[in-house]
């Protein structure tokens, strides 16, 4: 199964517009496909994919629930499907999460049990039977180090990471390798980057030098997304994926578009590529 969490330290980047291009395109090729939101803002996989109907619903079961070991009903009864993709959505109860994993724990300690917040996620997903069911999971979670990112990590052992070609992109990129050691001296456990992947490239010396200094770094790099500033807000505006958007609300065709998701297809491609050859390795 391949697993990834989609996160950039940055805001901005197009993560959650990636994380849900790239489930789409996963799905399209015949996967099937888990994309897990855990980023509490409006503005997020859920709102993209048009799933965030019970976010503010205080009486709706939620990921949140399961993770406290709280259910109000089955795993399965959070999924939803867009586009060929299950979907679990985000609930505001995500911006407390730490608070309720933390009196969670609080608890178990009372009665001498350990109980670790940080691998909730990972435990109700082997419960629920998700690694002999999907073929991918991605998650999206906020751009913050917190429990959140941790519990993703836990569940997925690997990151995609885009950004922005810019000096702030490339201090976010070389920050984020300090960032990786530090997560997996805190969760003692190994953490893969599977792609650093650039978004909006313009084309400038600036930008090609970076990306040249970053390969010769040993980052991964198998696309670049030029700027589709276009393409990427009609997205946002009628809650779909890219390719969604061109096949039901663009009146002709571009090729600079058509060329977006053949890069989608490729990375999601490439990603599957690179894991199976590591379990191989």
């Amino acid at each position: 199964m391949l697993t990834y969490t989609v996160y950039s330290e940055a805001g901005g980047v197009g993560k959650t517009t990636m994380a849900a291009n790239l489930a789409v395109a996963d799905a399209r090729a015949g996967h099937d496909v888990l994309a897990i939101d855990m980023d509490p803002q409006e503005g997020s996989l859920s709102f993209l994919f048009d799933v965030a109907d019970q976010r503010t619903d205080s009486e709706a079961d939620s990921l949140v629930r399961h993770l406290v070991e709280r259910p109000r009903g089955p795993f399965a009864d959070l999924i939803e499907t867009s586009e060929g993709v299950d979907v679990l959505p985000a609930h505001n109860s995500l911006e407390v999460l730490s608070k309720h994993l933390r009196r969670r724990e609080e608890e178990a300690a009372d009665f001498g049990e350990n109980w670790n917040p940080n691998v909730q996620l990972l435990r109700v997903l082997k419960d629920a039977g998700v690694p002999s069911e999907y073929d991918t999971v991605i998650i999206d979670p906020p751009a913050t180090a917190d429990v959140k990112l941790y519990n993703a990590l836990h569940a997925t052992r690997n990151l995609v990471i885009p950004f922005e070609p810019s000096g702030k992109g490339q201090q976010s990129v070389e920050g984020l390798a300090d960032l990786v050691t530090g997560l997996e001296d805190t969760l003692d456990i190994n953490v893969g980057v599977l792609a650093a992947v650039p978004n909006r490239f313009k084309g400038t010396n600036d930008q090609e030098e970076m990306l040249k200094r970053l390969r010769a770094e040993s980052y991964d790099i198998p696309v670049v997304f030029r700027e589709r500033t276009s393409l990427l807000e009609g997205c946002w505006r009628k809650q779909c994926s890219a390719f969604k958007y061109i096949e039901e609300h663009r009146s002709r065709e571009r090729d600079y578009e058509l060329e977006t998701l053949e890069q989608f297809e490729e990375l999601a491609a490439h990603l599957r590529q690179t894991r199976e050859q590591e379990a191989t390795a």
